[in-house]
């Protein structure tokens, strides 16, 4: 498989240099040549298989190879730990739980994936490498924790200040050994156009070999596509027969394009909804066909709060930059912190169902689209354990969320972290603390 940039001014390459560039020359991003849909075979045993076998054979053609097959194989058991439940809320809406890994949120598995990769690339290797991401909420605490001890990797997270959970700060600082934090005064963009600027700066390359973990590396974004294959599969399993639609809770659009994915290997998925916060940038695209970004405003869904989306561009070139092929297959809206406190208040009291903030926006996807699609069957990820947000989440339904032990062993944790203000700092950290 190669992987040519969106710039389409820089080389082809393949899945090893995808990974380890993060993002090409010409500062594009990465996207397969081709796409072969899943065989017939695999569908005729879809529900038998277990998750590692569906999941080994949605990467396996984006690997193309380059690690084989056996080693993907633990790769992908390492990866896939954990359950991904489906609760079934009412007649036609469940929520895909993928809170359930070490960091309670669904960059879990890109996280695990992608470490467990350049971990295989790296281990006969003297080279270093610096993994540098920018987080808004989650992919901070997922890379750490997957990266954490991996030999010869280290990791340098970028966070806005005052703009991330408290129990996310403390998974993004407490981590030790190889991992570093620093908290930029700024909003997400500033600290994601940080590492976009630093991985195109010749300067730094005697002094750092970068590469990212945010969605915008291939061996980040690509497995997410995995969990789609597993919900329809158990929703087959339960005999739903109506069509199905995903509610995707949306930022930088990494898991909604995963999803794409996952429809274009052969996933009988209907329709997806990208159901984002007041960062409206996409759904205006939808009603528009103009893509205006806007500087980030802070929401209490803060994982989403991205205004500038870097999967946007793959969106294009996965729809041919056809704005009615893509509202054929996807539909967008976008609610207010009102809205996403209310909504919360009312999965609770229906349901009895405890939902984060970025939930309760895939939830009301749902039912703004039912709307005018009533005989769908509606799935909204959960993306985030509620406990993430206590606050937000407490104030909402008025009860105490039960802390699970991942998070309350590290809520002693003393936090420790680097603030900077503008790149030029960023730039003289990596190089004053690259290792000689």
């Amino acid at each position: 498989m190669q992987y040519f940039s969106l710039n389409n001014n820089a080389k082809a390459v393949g899945f090893e240099k995808a990974v380890r560039f993060g993002l090409a020359p010409d500062r594009g991003l990465y996207f397969p040549q081709q796409i072969d849909g899943l065989s017939d075979s695999f569908w005729d045993n879809f529900l038998q298989m277990s998750h590692h076998e569906i999941a080994l054979h949605a990467i396996e053609q984006f690997v193309g190879g380059e690690i084989p097959n056996d080693e993907l194989q633990k790769i992908v058991e390492d990866t896939l730990c954990f359950d991904f439940p489906i609760v079934e809320l009412s007649q036609n809406i469940a929520t895909l739980e993928l809170f359930h890994g070490p960091t309670m949120a669904f960059k879990d598995v890109g996280g695990r994936f992608m470490a467990r990769c350049l971990g295989y690339f790296n281990q006969n290797s003297d080279e270093k490498i610096t993994v540098l991401v920018a987080t808004s909420g989650d992919t901070g605490g997922a890379v750490a924790s997957g990266f954490l001890g991996v030999s010869g990797v280290e990791v340098v997270i970028l966070y806005p200040k005052g703009k991330v959970s408290h129990i996310q700060e403390l998974q993004l600082t407490t981590q030790g050994q190889n991992i570093t934090a620093i908290e930029v005064d700024g909003v997400f963009d500033d600290c994601q156009e940080m590492v976009k600027t630093a991985f195109l700066d010749e300067t730094l390359k005697p002094h750092r070999n970068l590469t990212s973990a945010n969605s915008i590396n291939v061996a980040r974004w690509l497995p997410q596509s995995f969990y789609y294959f597993f919900a329809v599969q158990e929703l087959m399993k339960r005999k739903v027969k109506n069509p199905i639609v995903f509610s995707v809770p949306s930022g930088n659009f990494g898991n909604i394009c995963a999803g794409f994915i996952a429809k274009e290997l052969g996933l009988p998925v209907s329709h997806f909804i990208a159901s984002t916060n007041q960062n409206n940038t996409f759904p205006r695209y939808m009603e528009s066909g103009i893509y205006d970004p806007q500087p980030s405003v802070q929401t209490i869904s803060n994982a989403m709060d991205v205004g500038n989306p870097s999967n946007f561009d793959r969106i294009n070139k996965l729809f041919n930059q056809d704005l009615y092929r893509l509202k054929n297959v996807c539909s967008s809206y976008y609610f207010s912190d009102k809205e996403t406190h209310k909504a919360m208040q009312e999965i609770y009291e229906n349901f009895s169902y405890v939902a984060d903030p970025h939930g309760a926006i895939g939830y009301l996807g749902l039912q703004k689209y039912f709307e005018n699609n009533p005989d769908y069957y509606g799935v909204f990820l959960e993306t985030a354990h509620p406990v993430k947000f206590l606050d937000v989440v407490e104030k909402a339904i008025k009860t105490k969320v039960n802390i699970p032990p991942q998070i309350e062993e590290i809520l002693d944790r003393v936090p420790e972290k680097t603030p900077i203000s503008s790149y030029r700092e960023l730039k003289e950290y990596l190089i004053d603390n690259a290792v000689k």
